[in-house]
């Protein structure tokens, strides 16, 4: 199984207020393989959000090599790092970030235009996705108008609209109530399963954690 993220010796620390910087992410390696879906747990504090964005190439670290499908990513530019998140990699927050003034289908539509789609293809490839999630019927409603679960449906829609290569998702579920919670995780196990892409996925909830195919804590060694 070849590995769509490496991270190779990646460290990361912030100036804080005090006598000293923190040192959030120390000499990290982590492997995500194709078709691989990763739970990424760990306490508050030790580096799960700054993991997941240099993996997404949001952020940079102050050493080590992030690779995606064996390419360094390290050293690029602000536009080929943006062409590149584009192109390879789908996000989820644990708020779904959806735009209020657009529809649904709209939502999703959006970021394919961006990324050179035509018009009539993005809208195909929108309402496929929202079928396959159980939303056929919603694609013209507003954010306002869906429940928390549907609004994050929607989300997981738009982060993989570009058929992306790795899906990175930080408490993905973590808005919503326990029963919405699991269902809402089952919709994105299926689309991660049925699309065969990556995913890592960052979670406090350990029995979700235990329904992916490894699991990585940040406070134990990474690999």
């Amino acid at each position: 199984m070849s590995d769509v993220l490496q991270l190779i010796g990646v460290s990361k620390t912030y100036a804080k207020d005090g006598p000293a910087p923190v040192s959030v992410l120390h000499d990290l390696d982590l492997s995500v393989g194709q078709g691989e879906v990763v739970a990424l747990v760990a306490p508050s504090g030790a580096g799960k959000s700054t993991l997941l964005h240099i993996a997404g190439l949001l952020d940079t670290p102050d050493s080590g090599k992030v690779m995606l499908h064996g390419r360094d990513m390290s050293g690029l530019g602000d536009r080929a790092r943006t062409e590149a998140r584009r192109r390879e990699l789908g996000f989820v927050y644990q708020f779904h970030h959806l735009l209020p003034e657009f529809s649904a289908a709209e939502n999703i539509i959006l970021p394919q235009l961006a990324n050179g789609s035509g018009e009539r293809v993005a809208r195909e490839r929108a309402e496929d996705l929202l079928h396959k999630v159980g939303l056929a019927h919603r694609g013209d409603h507003r954010p306002a108008e869906m429940s928390g679960g549907e609004q994050q449906r929607v989300a997981f829609c738009r982060a993989l609209a570009n058929k992306p290569a790795l899906l990175l998702a930080d408490e993905p579920t973590g808005n919503l109530d326990p029963e919405t919670s699991d269902r809402v995780f089952e919709v994105l196990m299926g689309l991660v399963r049925e699309t065969g892409l990556s995913a890592m996925i960052a979670t406090h909830n350990h029995e979700l954690a235990g329904r992916m195919d490894r699991v990585i804590r940040l406070n134990e060694t990474v690999a």
